[in-house]
């Protein structure tokens, strides 16, 4: 009976595998993290009418954006859990770039965005936060679409290719993902330079999350390349290294940049409503921003008349 199940289950069959469970695993990884993550979406979008904070509001739009391409991510686990056919390798070699890509691109618009108010200045619009993440990714999807064409379109087939050229293929086709990671996280380590510590915590949820993004990347392609050859283990670990390091990556966007943005933002509108309550006129990021600037006017020795140009300079910071 099994072994009848296991023929007619054909390109399924790692889902319900016992003996090698790891499927079975990423999937129940996977389902939790959509679960996960349509509720973190919501909690994002909530939060999009409560921000007085223009300029925490304007980087909400690219972080539900993120959160749409881990949603993605999560999804495309499934596609490694199927048996490698031409279908799921043209979904594997086309959205594994383009999301990842589209995820990173939206952690450096926003660590781009931080680099320009820890020193006080003023915050991109979201429109122009938002303009660059897509237009950071959109190389990476023009890239992934000529290659899948070029493969249909010559009558190539993915399952007539040999493991190691596919697997060449695969990771050459992330070089440019694998630059927007390099970007980011020097971008990323940017932000702990300048005089307003508000902002600095975000800019370490984004350089933790590029750094451990870097060790899983540089863990599952020196698998694929070096590791599973050596070890024999070639095909039958490739997909089990890959959707690994998906799902895990995913996660990582989740628990190490997301949860603790969405925890700042939960504190910053419970405090905008305690102020409001208190029939406070000046928001908060205003008075810390205020208080934050006398500190450090006074710790100038240099005359009044430059103490003054500094509190000038720092409350232009205000929306």
């Amino acid at each position: 009976m099994y072994e009848d199940f296991s023929e007619s289950s054909g390109d399924h069959y790692f889902l319900c595998d016992t003996e090698g469970p790891w499927g079975i695993v990423l999937e129940c990884l996977a389902i939790i993290g959509i679960v996960v993550t349509i509720i973190l979406l919501l909690a994002f979008l909530f939060f999009m009418r409560k921000v007085q904070d223009c300029c925490r509001w304007n980087v909400l739009p690219t972080q539900v954006l993120f959160l749409l391409g881990v949603l993605g991510l999560f999804s495309l686990a499934f596609a490694f859990i199927f048996q490698f056919n031409q279908q799921t390798a043209a979904v594997r070699y086309f959205f594994f770039g383009v999301l990842f890509a589209l995820c990173f691109s939206c952690l450096l618009a926003h660590a781009s965005n931080l680099v320009k108010l820890v020193r006080g200045g003023v915050s991109f619009s979201w429109t122009t936060i938002l303009c660059i993440a897509i237009g950071c990714s959109l190389l990476q999807t023009i890239i992934a679409i000529e290659y899948v064409t070029l493969i249909t379109t010559r009558c190539m087939m993915f399952v007539q290719m040999a493991p190691c050229q596919l697997n060449v293929d695969f990771v050459v086709l992330l070089v440019y993902v694998l630059l927007l990671m390099a970007i980011t996280f020097f971008v990323s380590k940017a932000t702990f330079c300048g005089p307003c510590e508000n902002w600095k915590q975000h800019g370490k949820f984004i350089f933790v999350t590029m750094l451990i993004s870097i060790i899983i990347w540089v863990v599952w392609i020196s698998m694929l390349m070096r590791g599973n050859p050596q070890l024999q283990r070639q095909p039958q670990w490739d997909d089990p290294v890959v959707c690994i390091a998906l799902v895990t990556n995913a996660w990582v966007f989740l628990l190490l940049y997301i949860i603790p943005e969405l925890c700042i933002l939960y504190r910053s509108c419970k405090q905008d409503c305690s102020l409001q309550g208190n029939a406070c006129s000046a928001p908060v990021y205003q008075c810390s921003f205020r208080a934050e600037n006398q500190e450090l006017s006074r710790a100038r020795d240099s005359d009044g008349a430059q103490e003054d140009v500094a509190l000038t300079a720092y409350s232009a910071t205000d929306c």
